[in-house]
């Protein structure tokens, strides 16, 4: 990555000289051009600038959204809890400021050359990056400005109209199969290539298809609610397509770089606060013997010869803990401290034995996993995979697990597809995890691990509740991908409460289902406004109430949280 963003300067440094050297030979009143403008860009590098921001804008958003807010209301987590500030929704200013321009300048370059024919597979791979961060944004705001967006750079016109939810999510799945089509397409003529400055397939088309295939999956997992039968055609369309969506580790949208930590060069991750496992999650990870559990997860203090000096003292562990328990080094706290006063008191306090000895009790998250920086260290850098392996094999087996594959050669049964999203998952978790020099799983290659995890009775599919133990290894995998894992506990209801497999806990706060957009100014205040009125939203609200019944369009069916059916 920091040589490709050389290369990018250089590039731009290098064209800006030649505009400077051409307009130096001419009337500058003639010319009337800034010679420190690049009037030509390389291409290539245009799309390097908006995949990398894809990753990196999130550098905020980490905090302010999913380690503050969305980590808690998943109930992967369990925190101090903090108010909804105006720190968050950073993902739609990055889509209109930092990711879409260069992709339509790449489409606006590209229809001026005269073997723009040559080019057609480099353009429709600007449609699925910027689809990536469109589905991001409409999660959490609703309608926004897509089919007029950036038409004030080019026409000026600074006034684009907001689309609806469902226009939105129909037009995407136009591009995406337009951009299916053209990029598996092998009779057209020869291709120019984005080569490595593709930071994620190096100009792969298959991988890029596959991407687009997941992001329909993703859409259809969205439409459900209001349209199940879309859903199930989106799904069979995916399933018969001659590529399909990503059924490989290698095709994951998986970002790395040396330079770019989210948490800061010290790799301050409690910023605010720190962050712990939650009851549940820690129960049945333990329950399931879940390799993922050291990955996710640090140990507390209770290892090592801690029996002898609670013995040497006489001091007994408060009741919520079994000292017999082989994994009692790993121990979670309520997700809802009101709920549980006691064990919540040993988040942030160490448990007494003497004047010499104390133990923090409750495992915080692994911060080296997320911040390999973390606390000064200078081994591991930073990976993260935005769209996984398992996320699309799990939703391929949620969908034929629920029918919508009937009539259809799947490639595989429901159980199939969801050993395959299990492996990949752990497999992933640990890549991760080793890239970032934290605690791993496993040091060989996994697949002992895998073999016993996928045999362990907690996990198997067994005729009774498959859907959902589907349901919960979605939602273990979002650990690592916290907007997709509140939009999947928002969608399905699920962890629900009083299961008696994976239960969520008792959650007395109000949970936001929807943020805020700032008003967009006079000039286009009328489309902002009405689009905020049709979809029954108070404008500018930061009041949680509201946001928590003031539901975008394809979550206005959706269960409450804990309610899954």
């Amino acid at each position: 990555m920091k040589s490709l963003i050389k290369t990018y300067t250089y590039s731009v440094l290098v064209i800006a000289l030649l505009v400077y050297s051409s307009s130096c030979k001419k009337n500058f009143g003639d010319v009337n051009t800034n010679p420190s403008v690049v009037v030509n860009p390389d291409i290539k590098f245009l799309l390097s600038y908006s995949e990398d921001r894809l990753a990196t804008y999130q550098g905020t958003e980490w905090v302010w959204e999913s380690m503050e807010q969305f980590w808690r209301f998943t109930q992967h987590i369990t925190s101090s809890p903090y108010e909804l500030s105006g720190n968050v929704n950073t993902r739609y200013t990055a889509f209109y400021q930092q990711i879409l321009p260069n992709l339509f300048e790449i489409r606006r370059q590209i229809a001026l050359k005269e073997n723009k024919d040559a080019y057609q597979k480099m353009a429709a791979v600007t449609y699925i990056v910027q689809i990536v961060q469109a589905i991001k944004v409409t999660d959490v705001n609703g309608s926004i400005p897509y089919t007029e967006a950036e038409q004030g750079r080019y026409d000026s016109k600074f006034n684009p109209a907001y689309d609806t939810q469902e226009t939105l999510f129909n037009t995407w799945l136009t591009e995406l199969d337009n951009a299916i089509g053209t990029l598996s397409n092998n009779g057209l003529p020869t291709q120019e290539t984005y080569g490595n400055a593709d930071i994620y397939y190096k100009g792969d088309w298959t991988k890029w298809v596959k991407l687009a295939n997941t992001l329909k999956l993703r859409i259809a997992a969205r439409l459900e609610n209001q349209d199940a039968a879309r859903t199930k055609t989106i799904f069979q369309q995916v399933m018969q397509d001659a590529i399909g969506a990503i059924n490989s580790d290698d095709a994951q949208l998986s970002y790395q770089s040396v330079d770019y930590l989210p948490f800061g060069g010290g790799g301050d991750i409690n910023y605010r606060s720190a962050r712990y496992a939650s009851s549940s999650i820690i129960r049945f990870l333990k329950s399931a013997g879940d390799p993922r559990l050291p990955v996710y997860f640090e140990q507390n203090q209770l290892t090592g010869h801690f029996k002898d000096t609670l013995a040497a003292y006489n001091v007994t562990l408060p009741s919520f803990i079994d000292i017999n328990d082989p994994l009692v080094s790993y121990q979670g706290g309520p997700a809802d401290w009101t709920t549980d006063a006691t064990r919540a008191s040993y988040i942030s306090n160490a448990f007494p034995v003497s004047q010499y000895s104390k133990y923090f009790l409750i495992s915080a998250i692994n911060r080296k996993f997320f911040s390999p920086r973390y606390n000064g260290a200078t081994d591991g850098n930073f990976k993260d995979v935005m769209i996984t392996n398992a996320e699309s094999c799990l939703l391929i087996a949620e969908f034929i697990a629920k029918g919508y594959g009937n009539g259809i050669d799947t490639k595989g049964s429901a159980e199939d597809w969801y050993k395959k999203g299990i492996t990949s998952s752990i497999l992933t978790m640990n890549d991760i995890a080793k890239t970032a020099g934290s605690a791993t799983a496993f040091s060989d290659d996994g697949s002992s691990t895998v073999s016993a995890y996928l045999g362990n009775a907690n996990v198997k599919l067994n005729g009774v509740n498959d859907l959902e133990r589907i349901y919960t290894q979605e939602y273990l995998n979002f650990y690592r991908n916290i907007t997709e894992g509140f939009v999947f506990c928002r969608r399905t209801g699920y962890p629900k409460l009083n299961s008696t497999y994976y239960a969520r806990e008792t959650f007395n706060e109000t949970i936001p289902r929807r943020f805020w957009t700032a008003d967009p100014g006079e000039v286009n205040r009328t489309n902002w406004s009405g689009a905020l009125q049709e979809q029954g939203f108070t404008p500018l609200t930061q009041d949680v109430q509201k946001l928590s019944v003031e539901r975008v369009w394809y979550d206005k069916k959706a269960p409450d949280f804990g309610k899954g059916q």
